[in-house]
């Protein structure tokens, strides 16, 4: 039996990587659908390949820096469904360059997507999951949210952030329905590194050899849908590069010696 059987599940960033196998994990499950992302060609795309019907899906295509319309799509979800029961805040971009030469207007960027529109998207979807009493936020974090990493110091920072949130609304609403699962990807196989972006604002544009032979999306999304039937708080998901996350927690100073020889890419 499906457990997902018509819940009602809105996913950022769906057009590709782990947003697009998350979509086609909970059609298979039965689910019905809210896809958003920028490109609709894309989400239509996706929406095709996951078998997914005119009424069991929504595609919401918008641009994650323009919050001002979050709530027009919230309404037209809504309209449809009558519900969200799970809200996936996939969607954002990573960085690869050094913060010295980063100009504060991609810092504010980086933050402006990564964590004010994440935050902004639950905190409007929120007020209806209250309503339900019932409803269960995931945000997709990073390794990076755990620790300061080259090369990504405002992509590190928006990701500490969302964990700060997170962990606050957790404590605040969980007497009413609402579940809060933070996600923390390792080196999972997407075009995350190829889209991420450089100190002067263009595409990083190459792909991490680190991520090459890395976790797939497709088992990355299966990992994630396992923790949220386990009603986990926090998931690191991905291969022997978690084991740094353990060994800053128990030995700070070794920890110290062994990020430093790590390559940033």
């Amino acid at each position: 039996m499906a457990l997902y059987k018509d819940k009602i599940v809105w996913i950022t960033g769906a057009s590709s990587g782990i947003g697009e196998a998350l979509v086609k994990e909970f059609a298979a499950e039965g689910a019905k659908i809210i896809l958003s992302a920028r490109r609709r060609e894309e989400l239509e795309r996706v929406v095709k390949v996951s078998d997914l019907s005119e009424e069991s899906c929504l595609i919401l295509p918008f641009d994650l820096s323009e919050i001002n319309s979050f709530s027009a799509n919230a309404g037209e979800a809504i309209k449809k469904f009558g519900r969200i029961d799970i809200l996936i805040n996939n969607g954002g971009f990573s960085q690869r360059g050094e913060a010295s030469k980063t100009t504060l207007e991609i810092d504010r960027k980086i933050m402006e997507v990564n964590y004010f529109a994440n935050i902004a998207l639950t905190k409007i979807v929120l007020p209806f999951m209250l309503k339900q009493k019932s409803g269960h936020i995931v945000t997709i974090s990073s390794i990076a949210g755990k620790f300061g990493f080259y090369l990504r110091s405002s992509y590190s920072a928006a990701k500490h952030a969302l964990h700060g949130f997170y962990e606050s609304l957790r404590l605040e609403n969980e007497k009413e329905g609402i579940r809060v699962l933070i996600v923390c990807p390792g080196k999972i196989n997407t075009n995350i590194s190829l889209n991420a972006v450089s100190d002067d604002g263009s595409a990083h544009g190459k792909m991490d050899p680190s991520h090459v032979n890395s976790m797939s999306p497709e088992q990355c999304a299966k990992e994630i849908i396992s923790a949220i039937q386990k009603n986990r708080e926090e998931a690191l998901i991905g291969g022997k590069e978690l084991n740094i996350v353990w060994i800053r927690r128990l030995f700070p100073r070794l920890f110290s010696k062994i990020i430093r020889k790590q390559s940033p890419y």
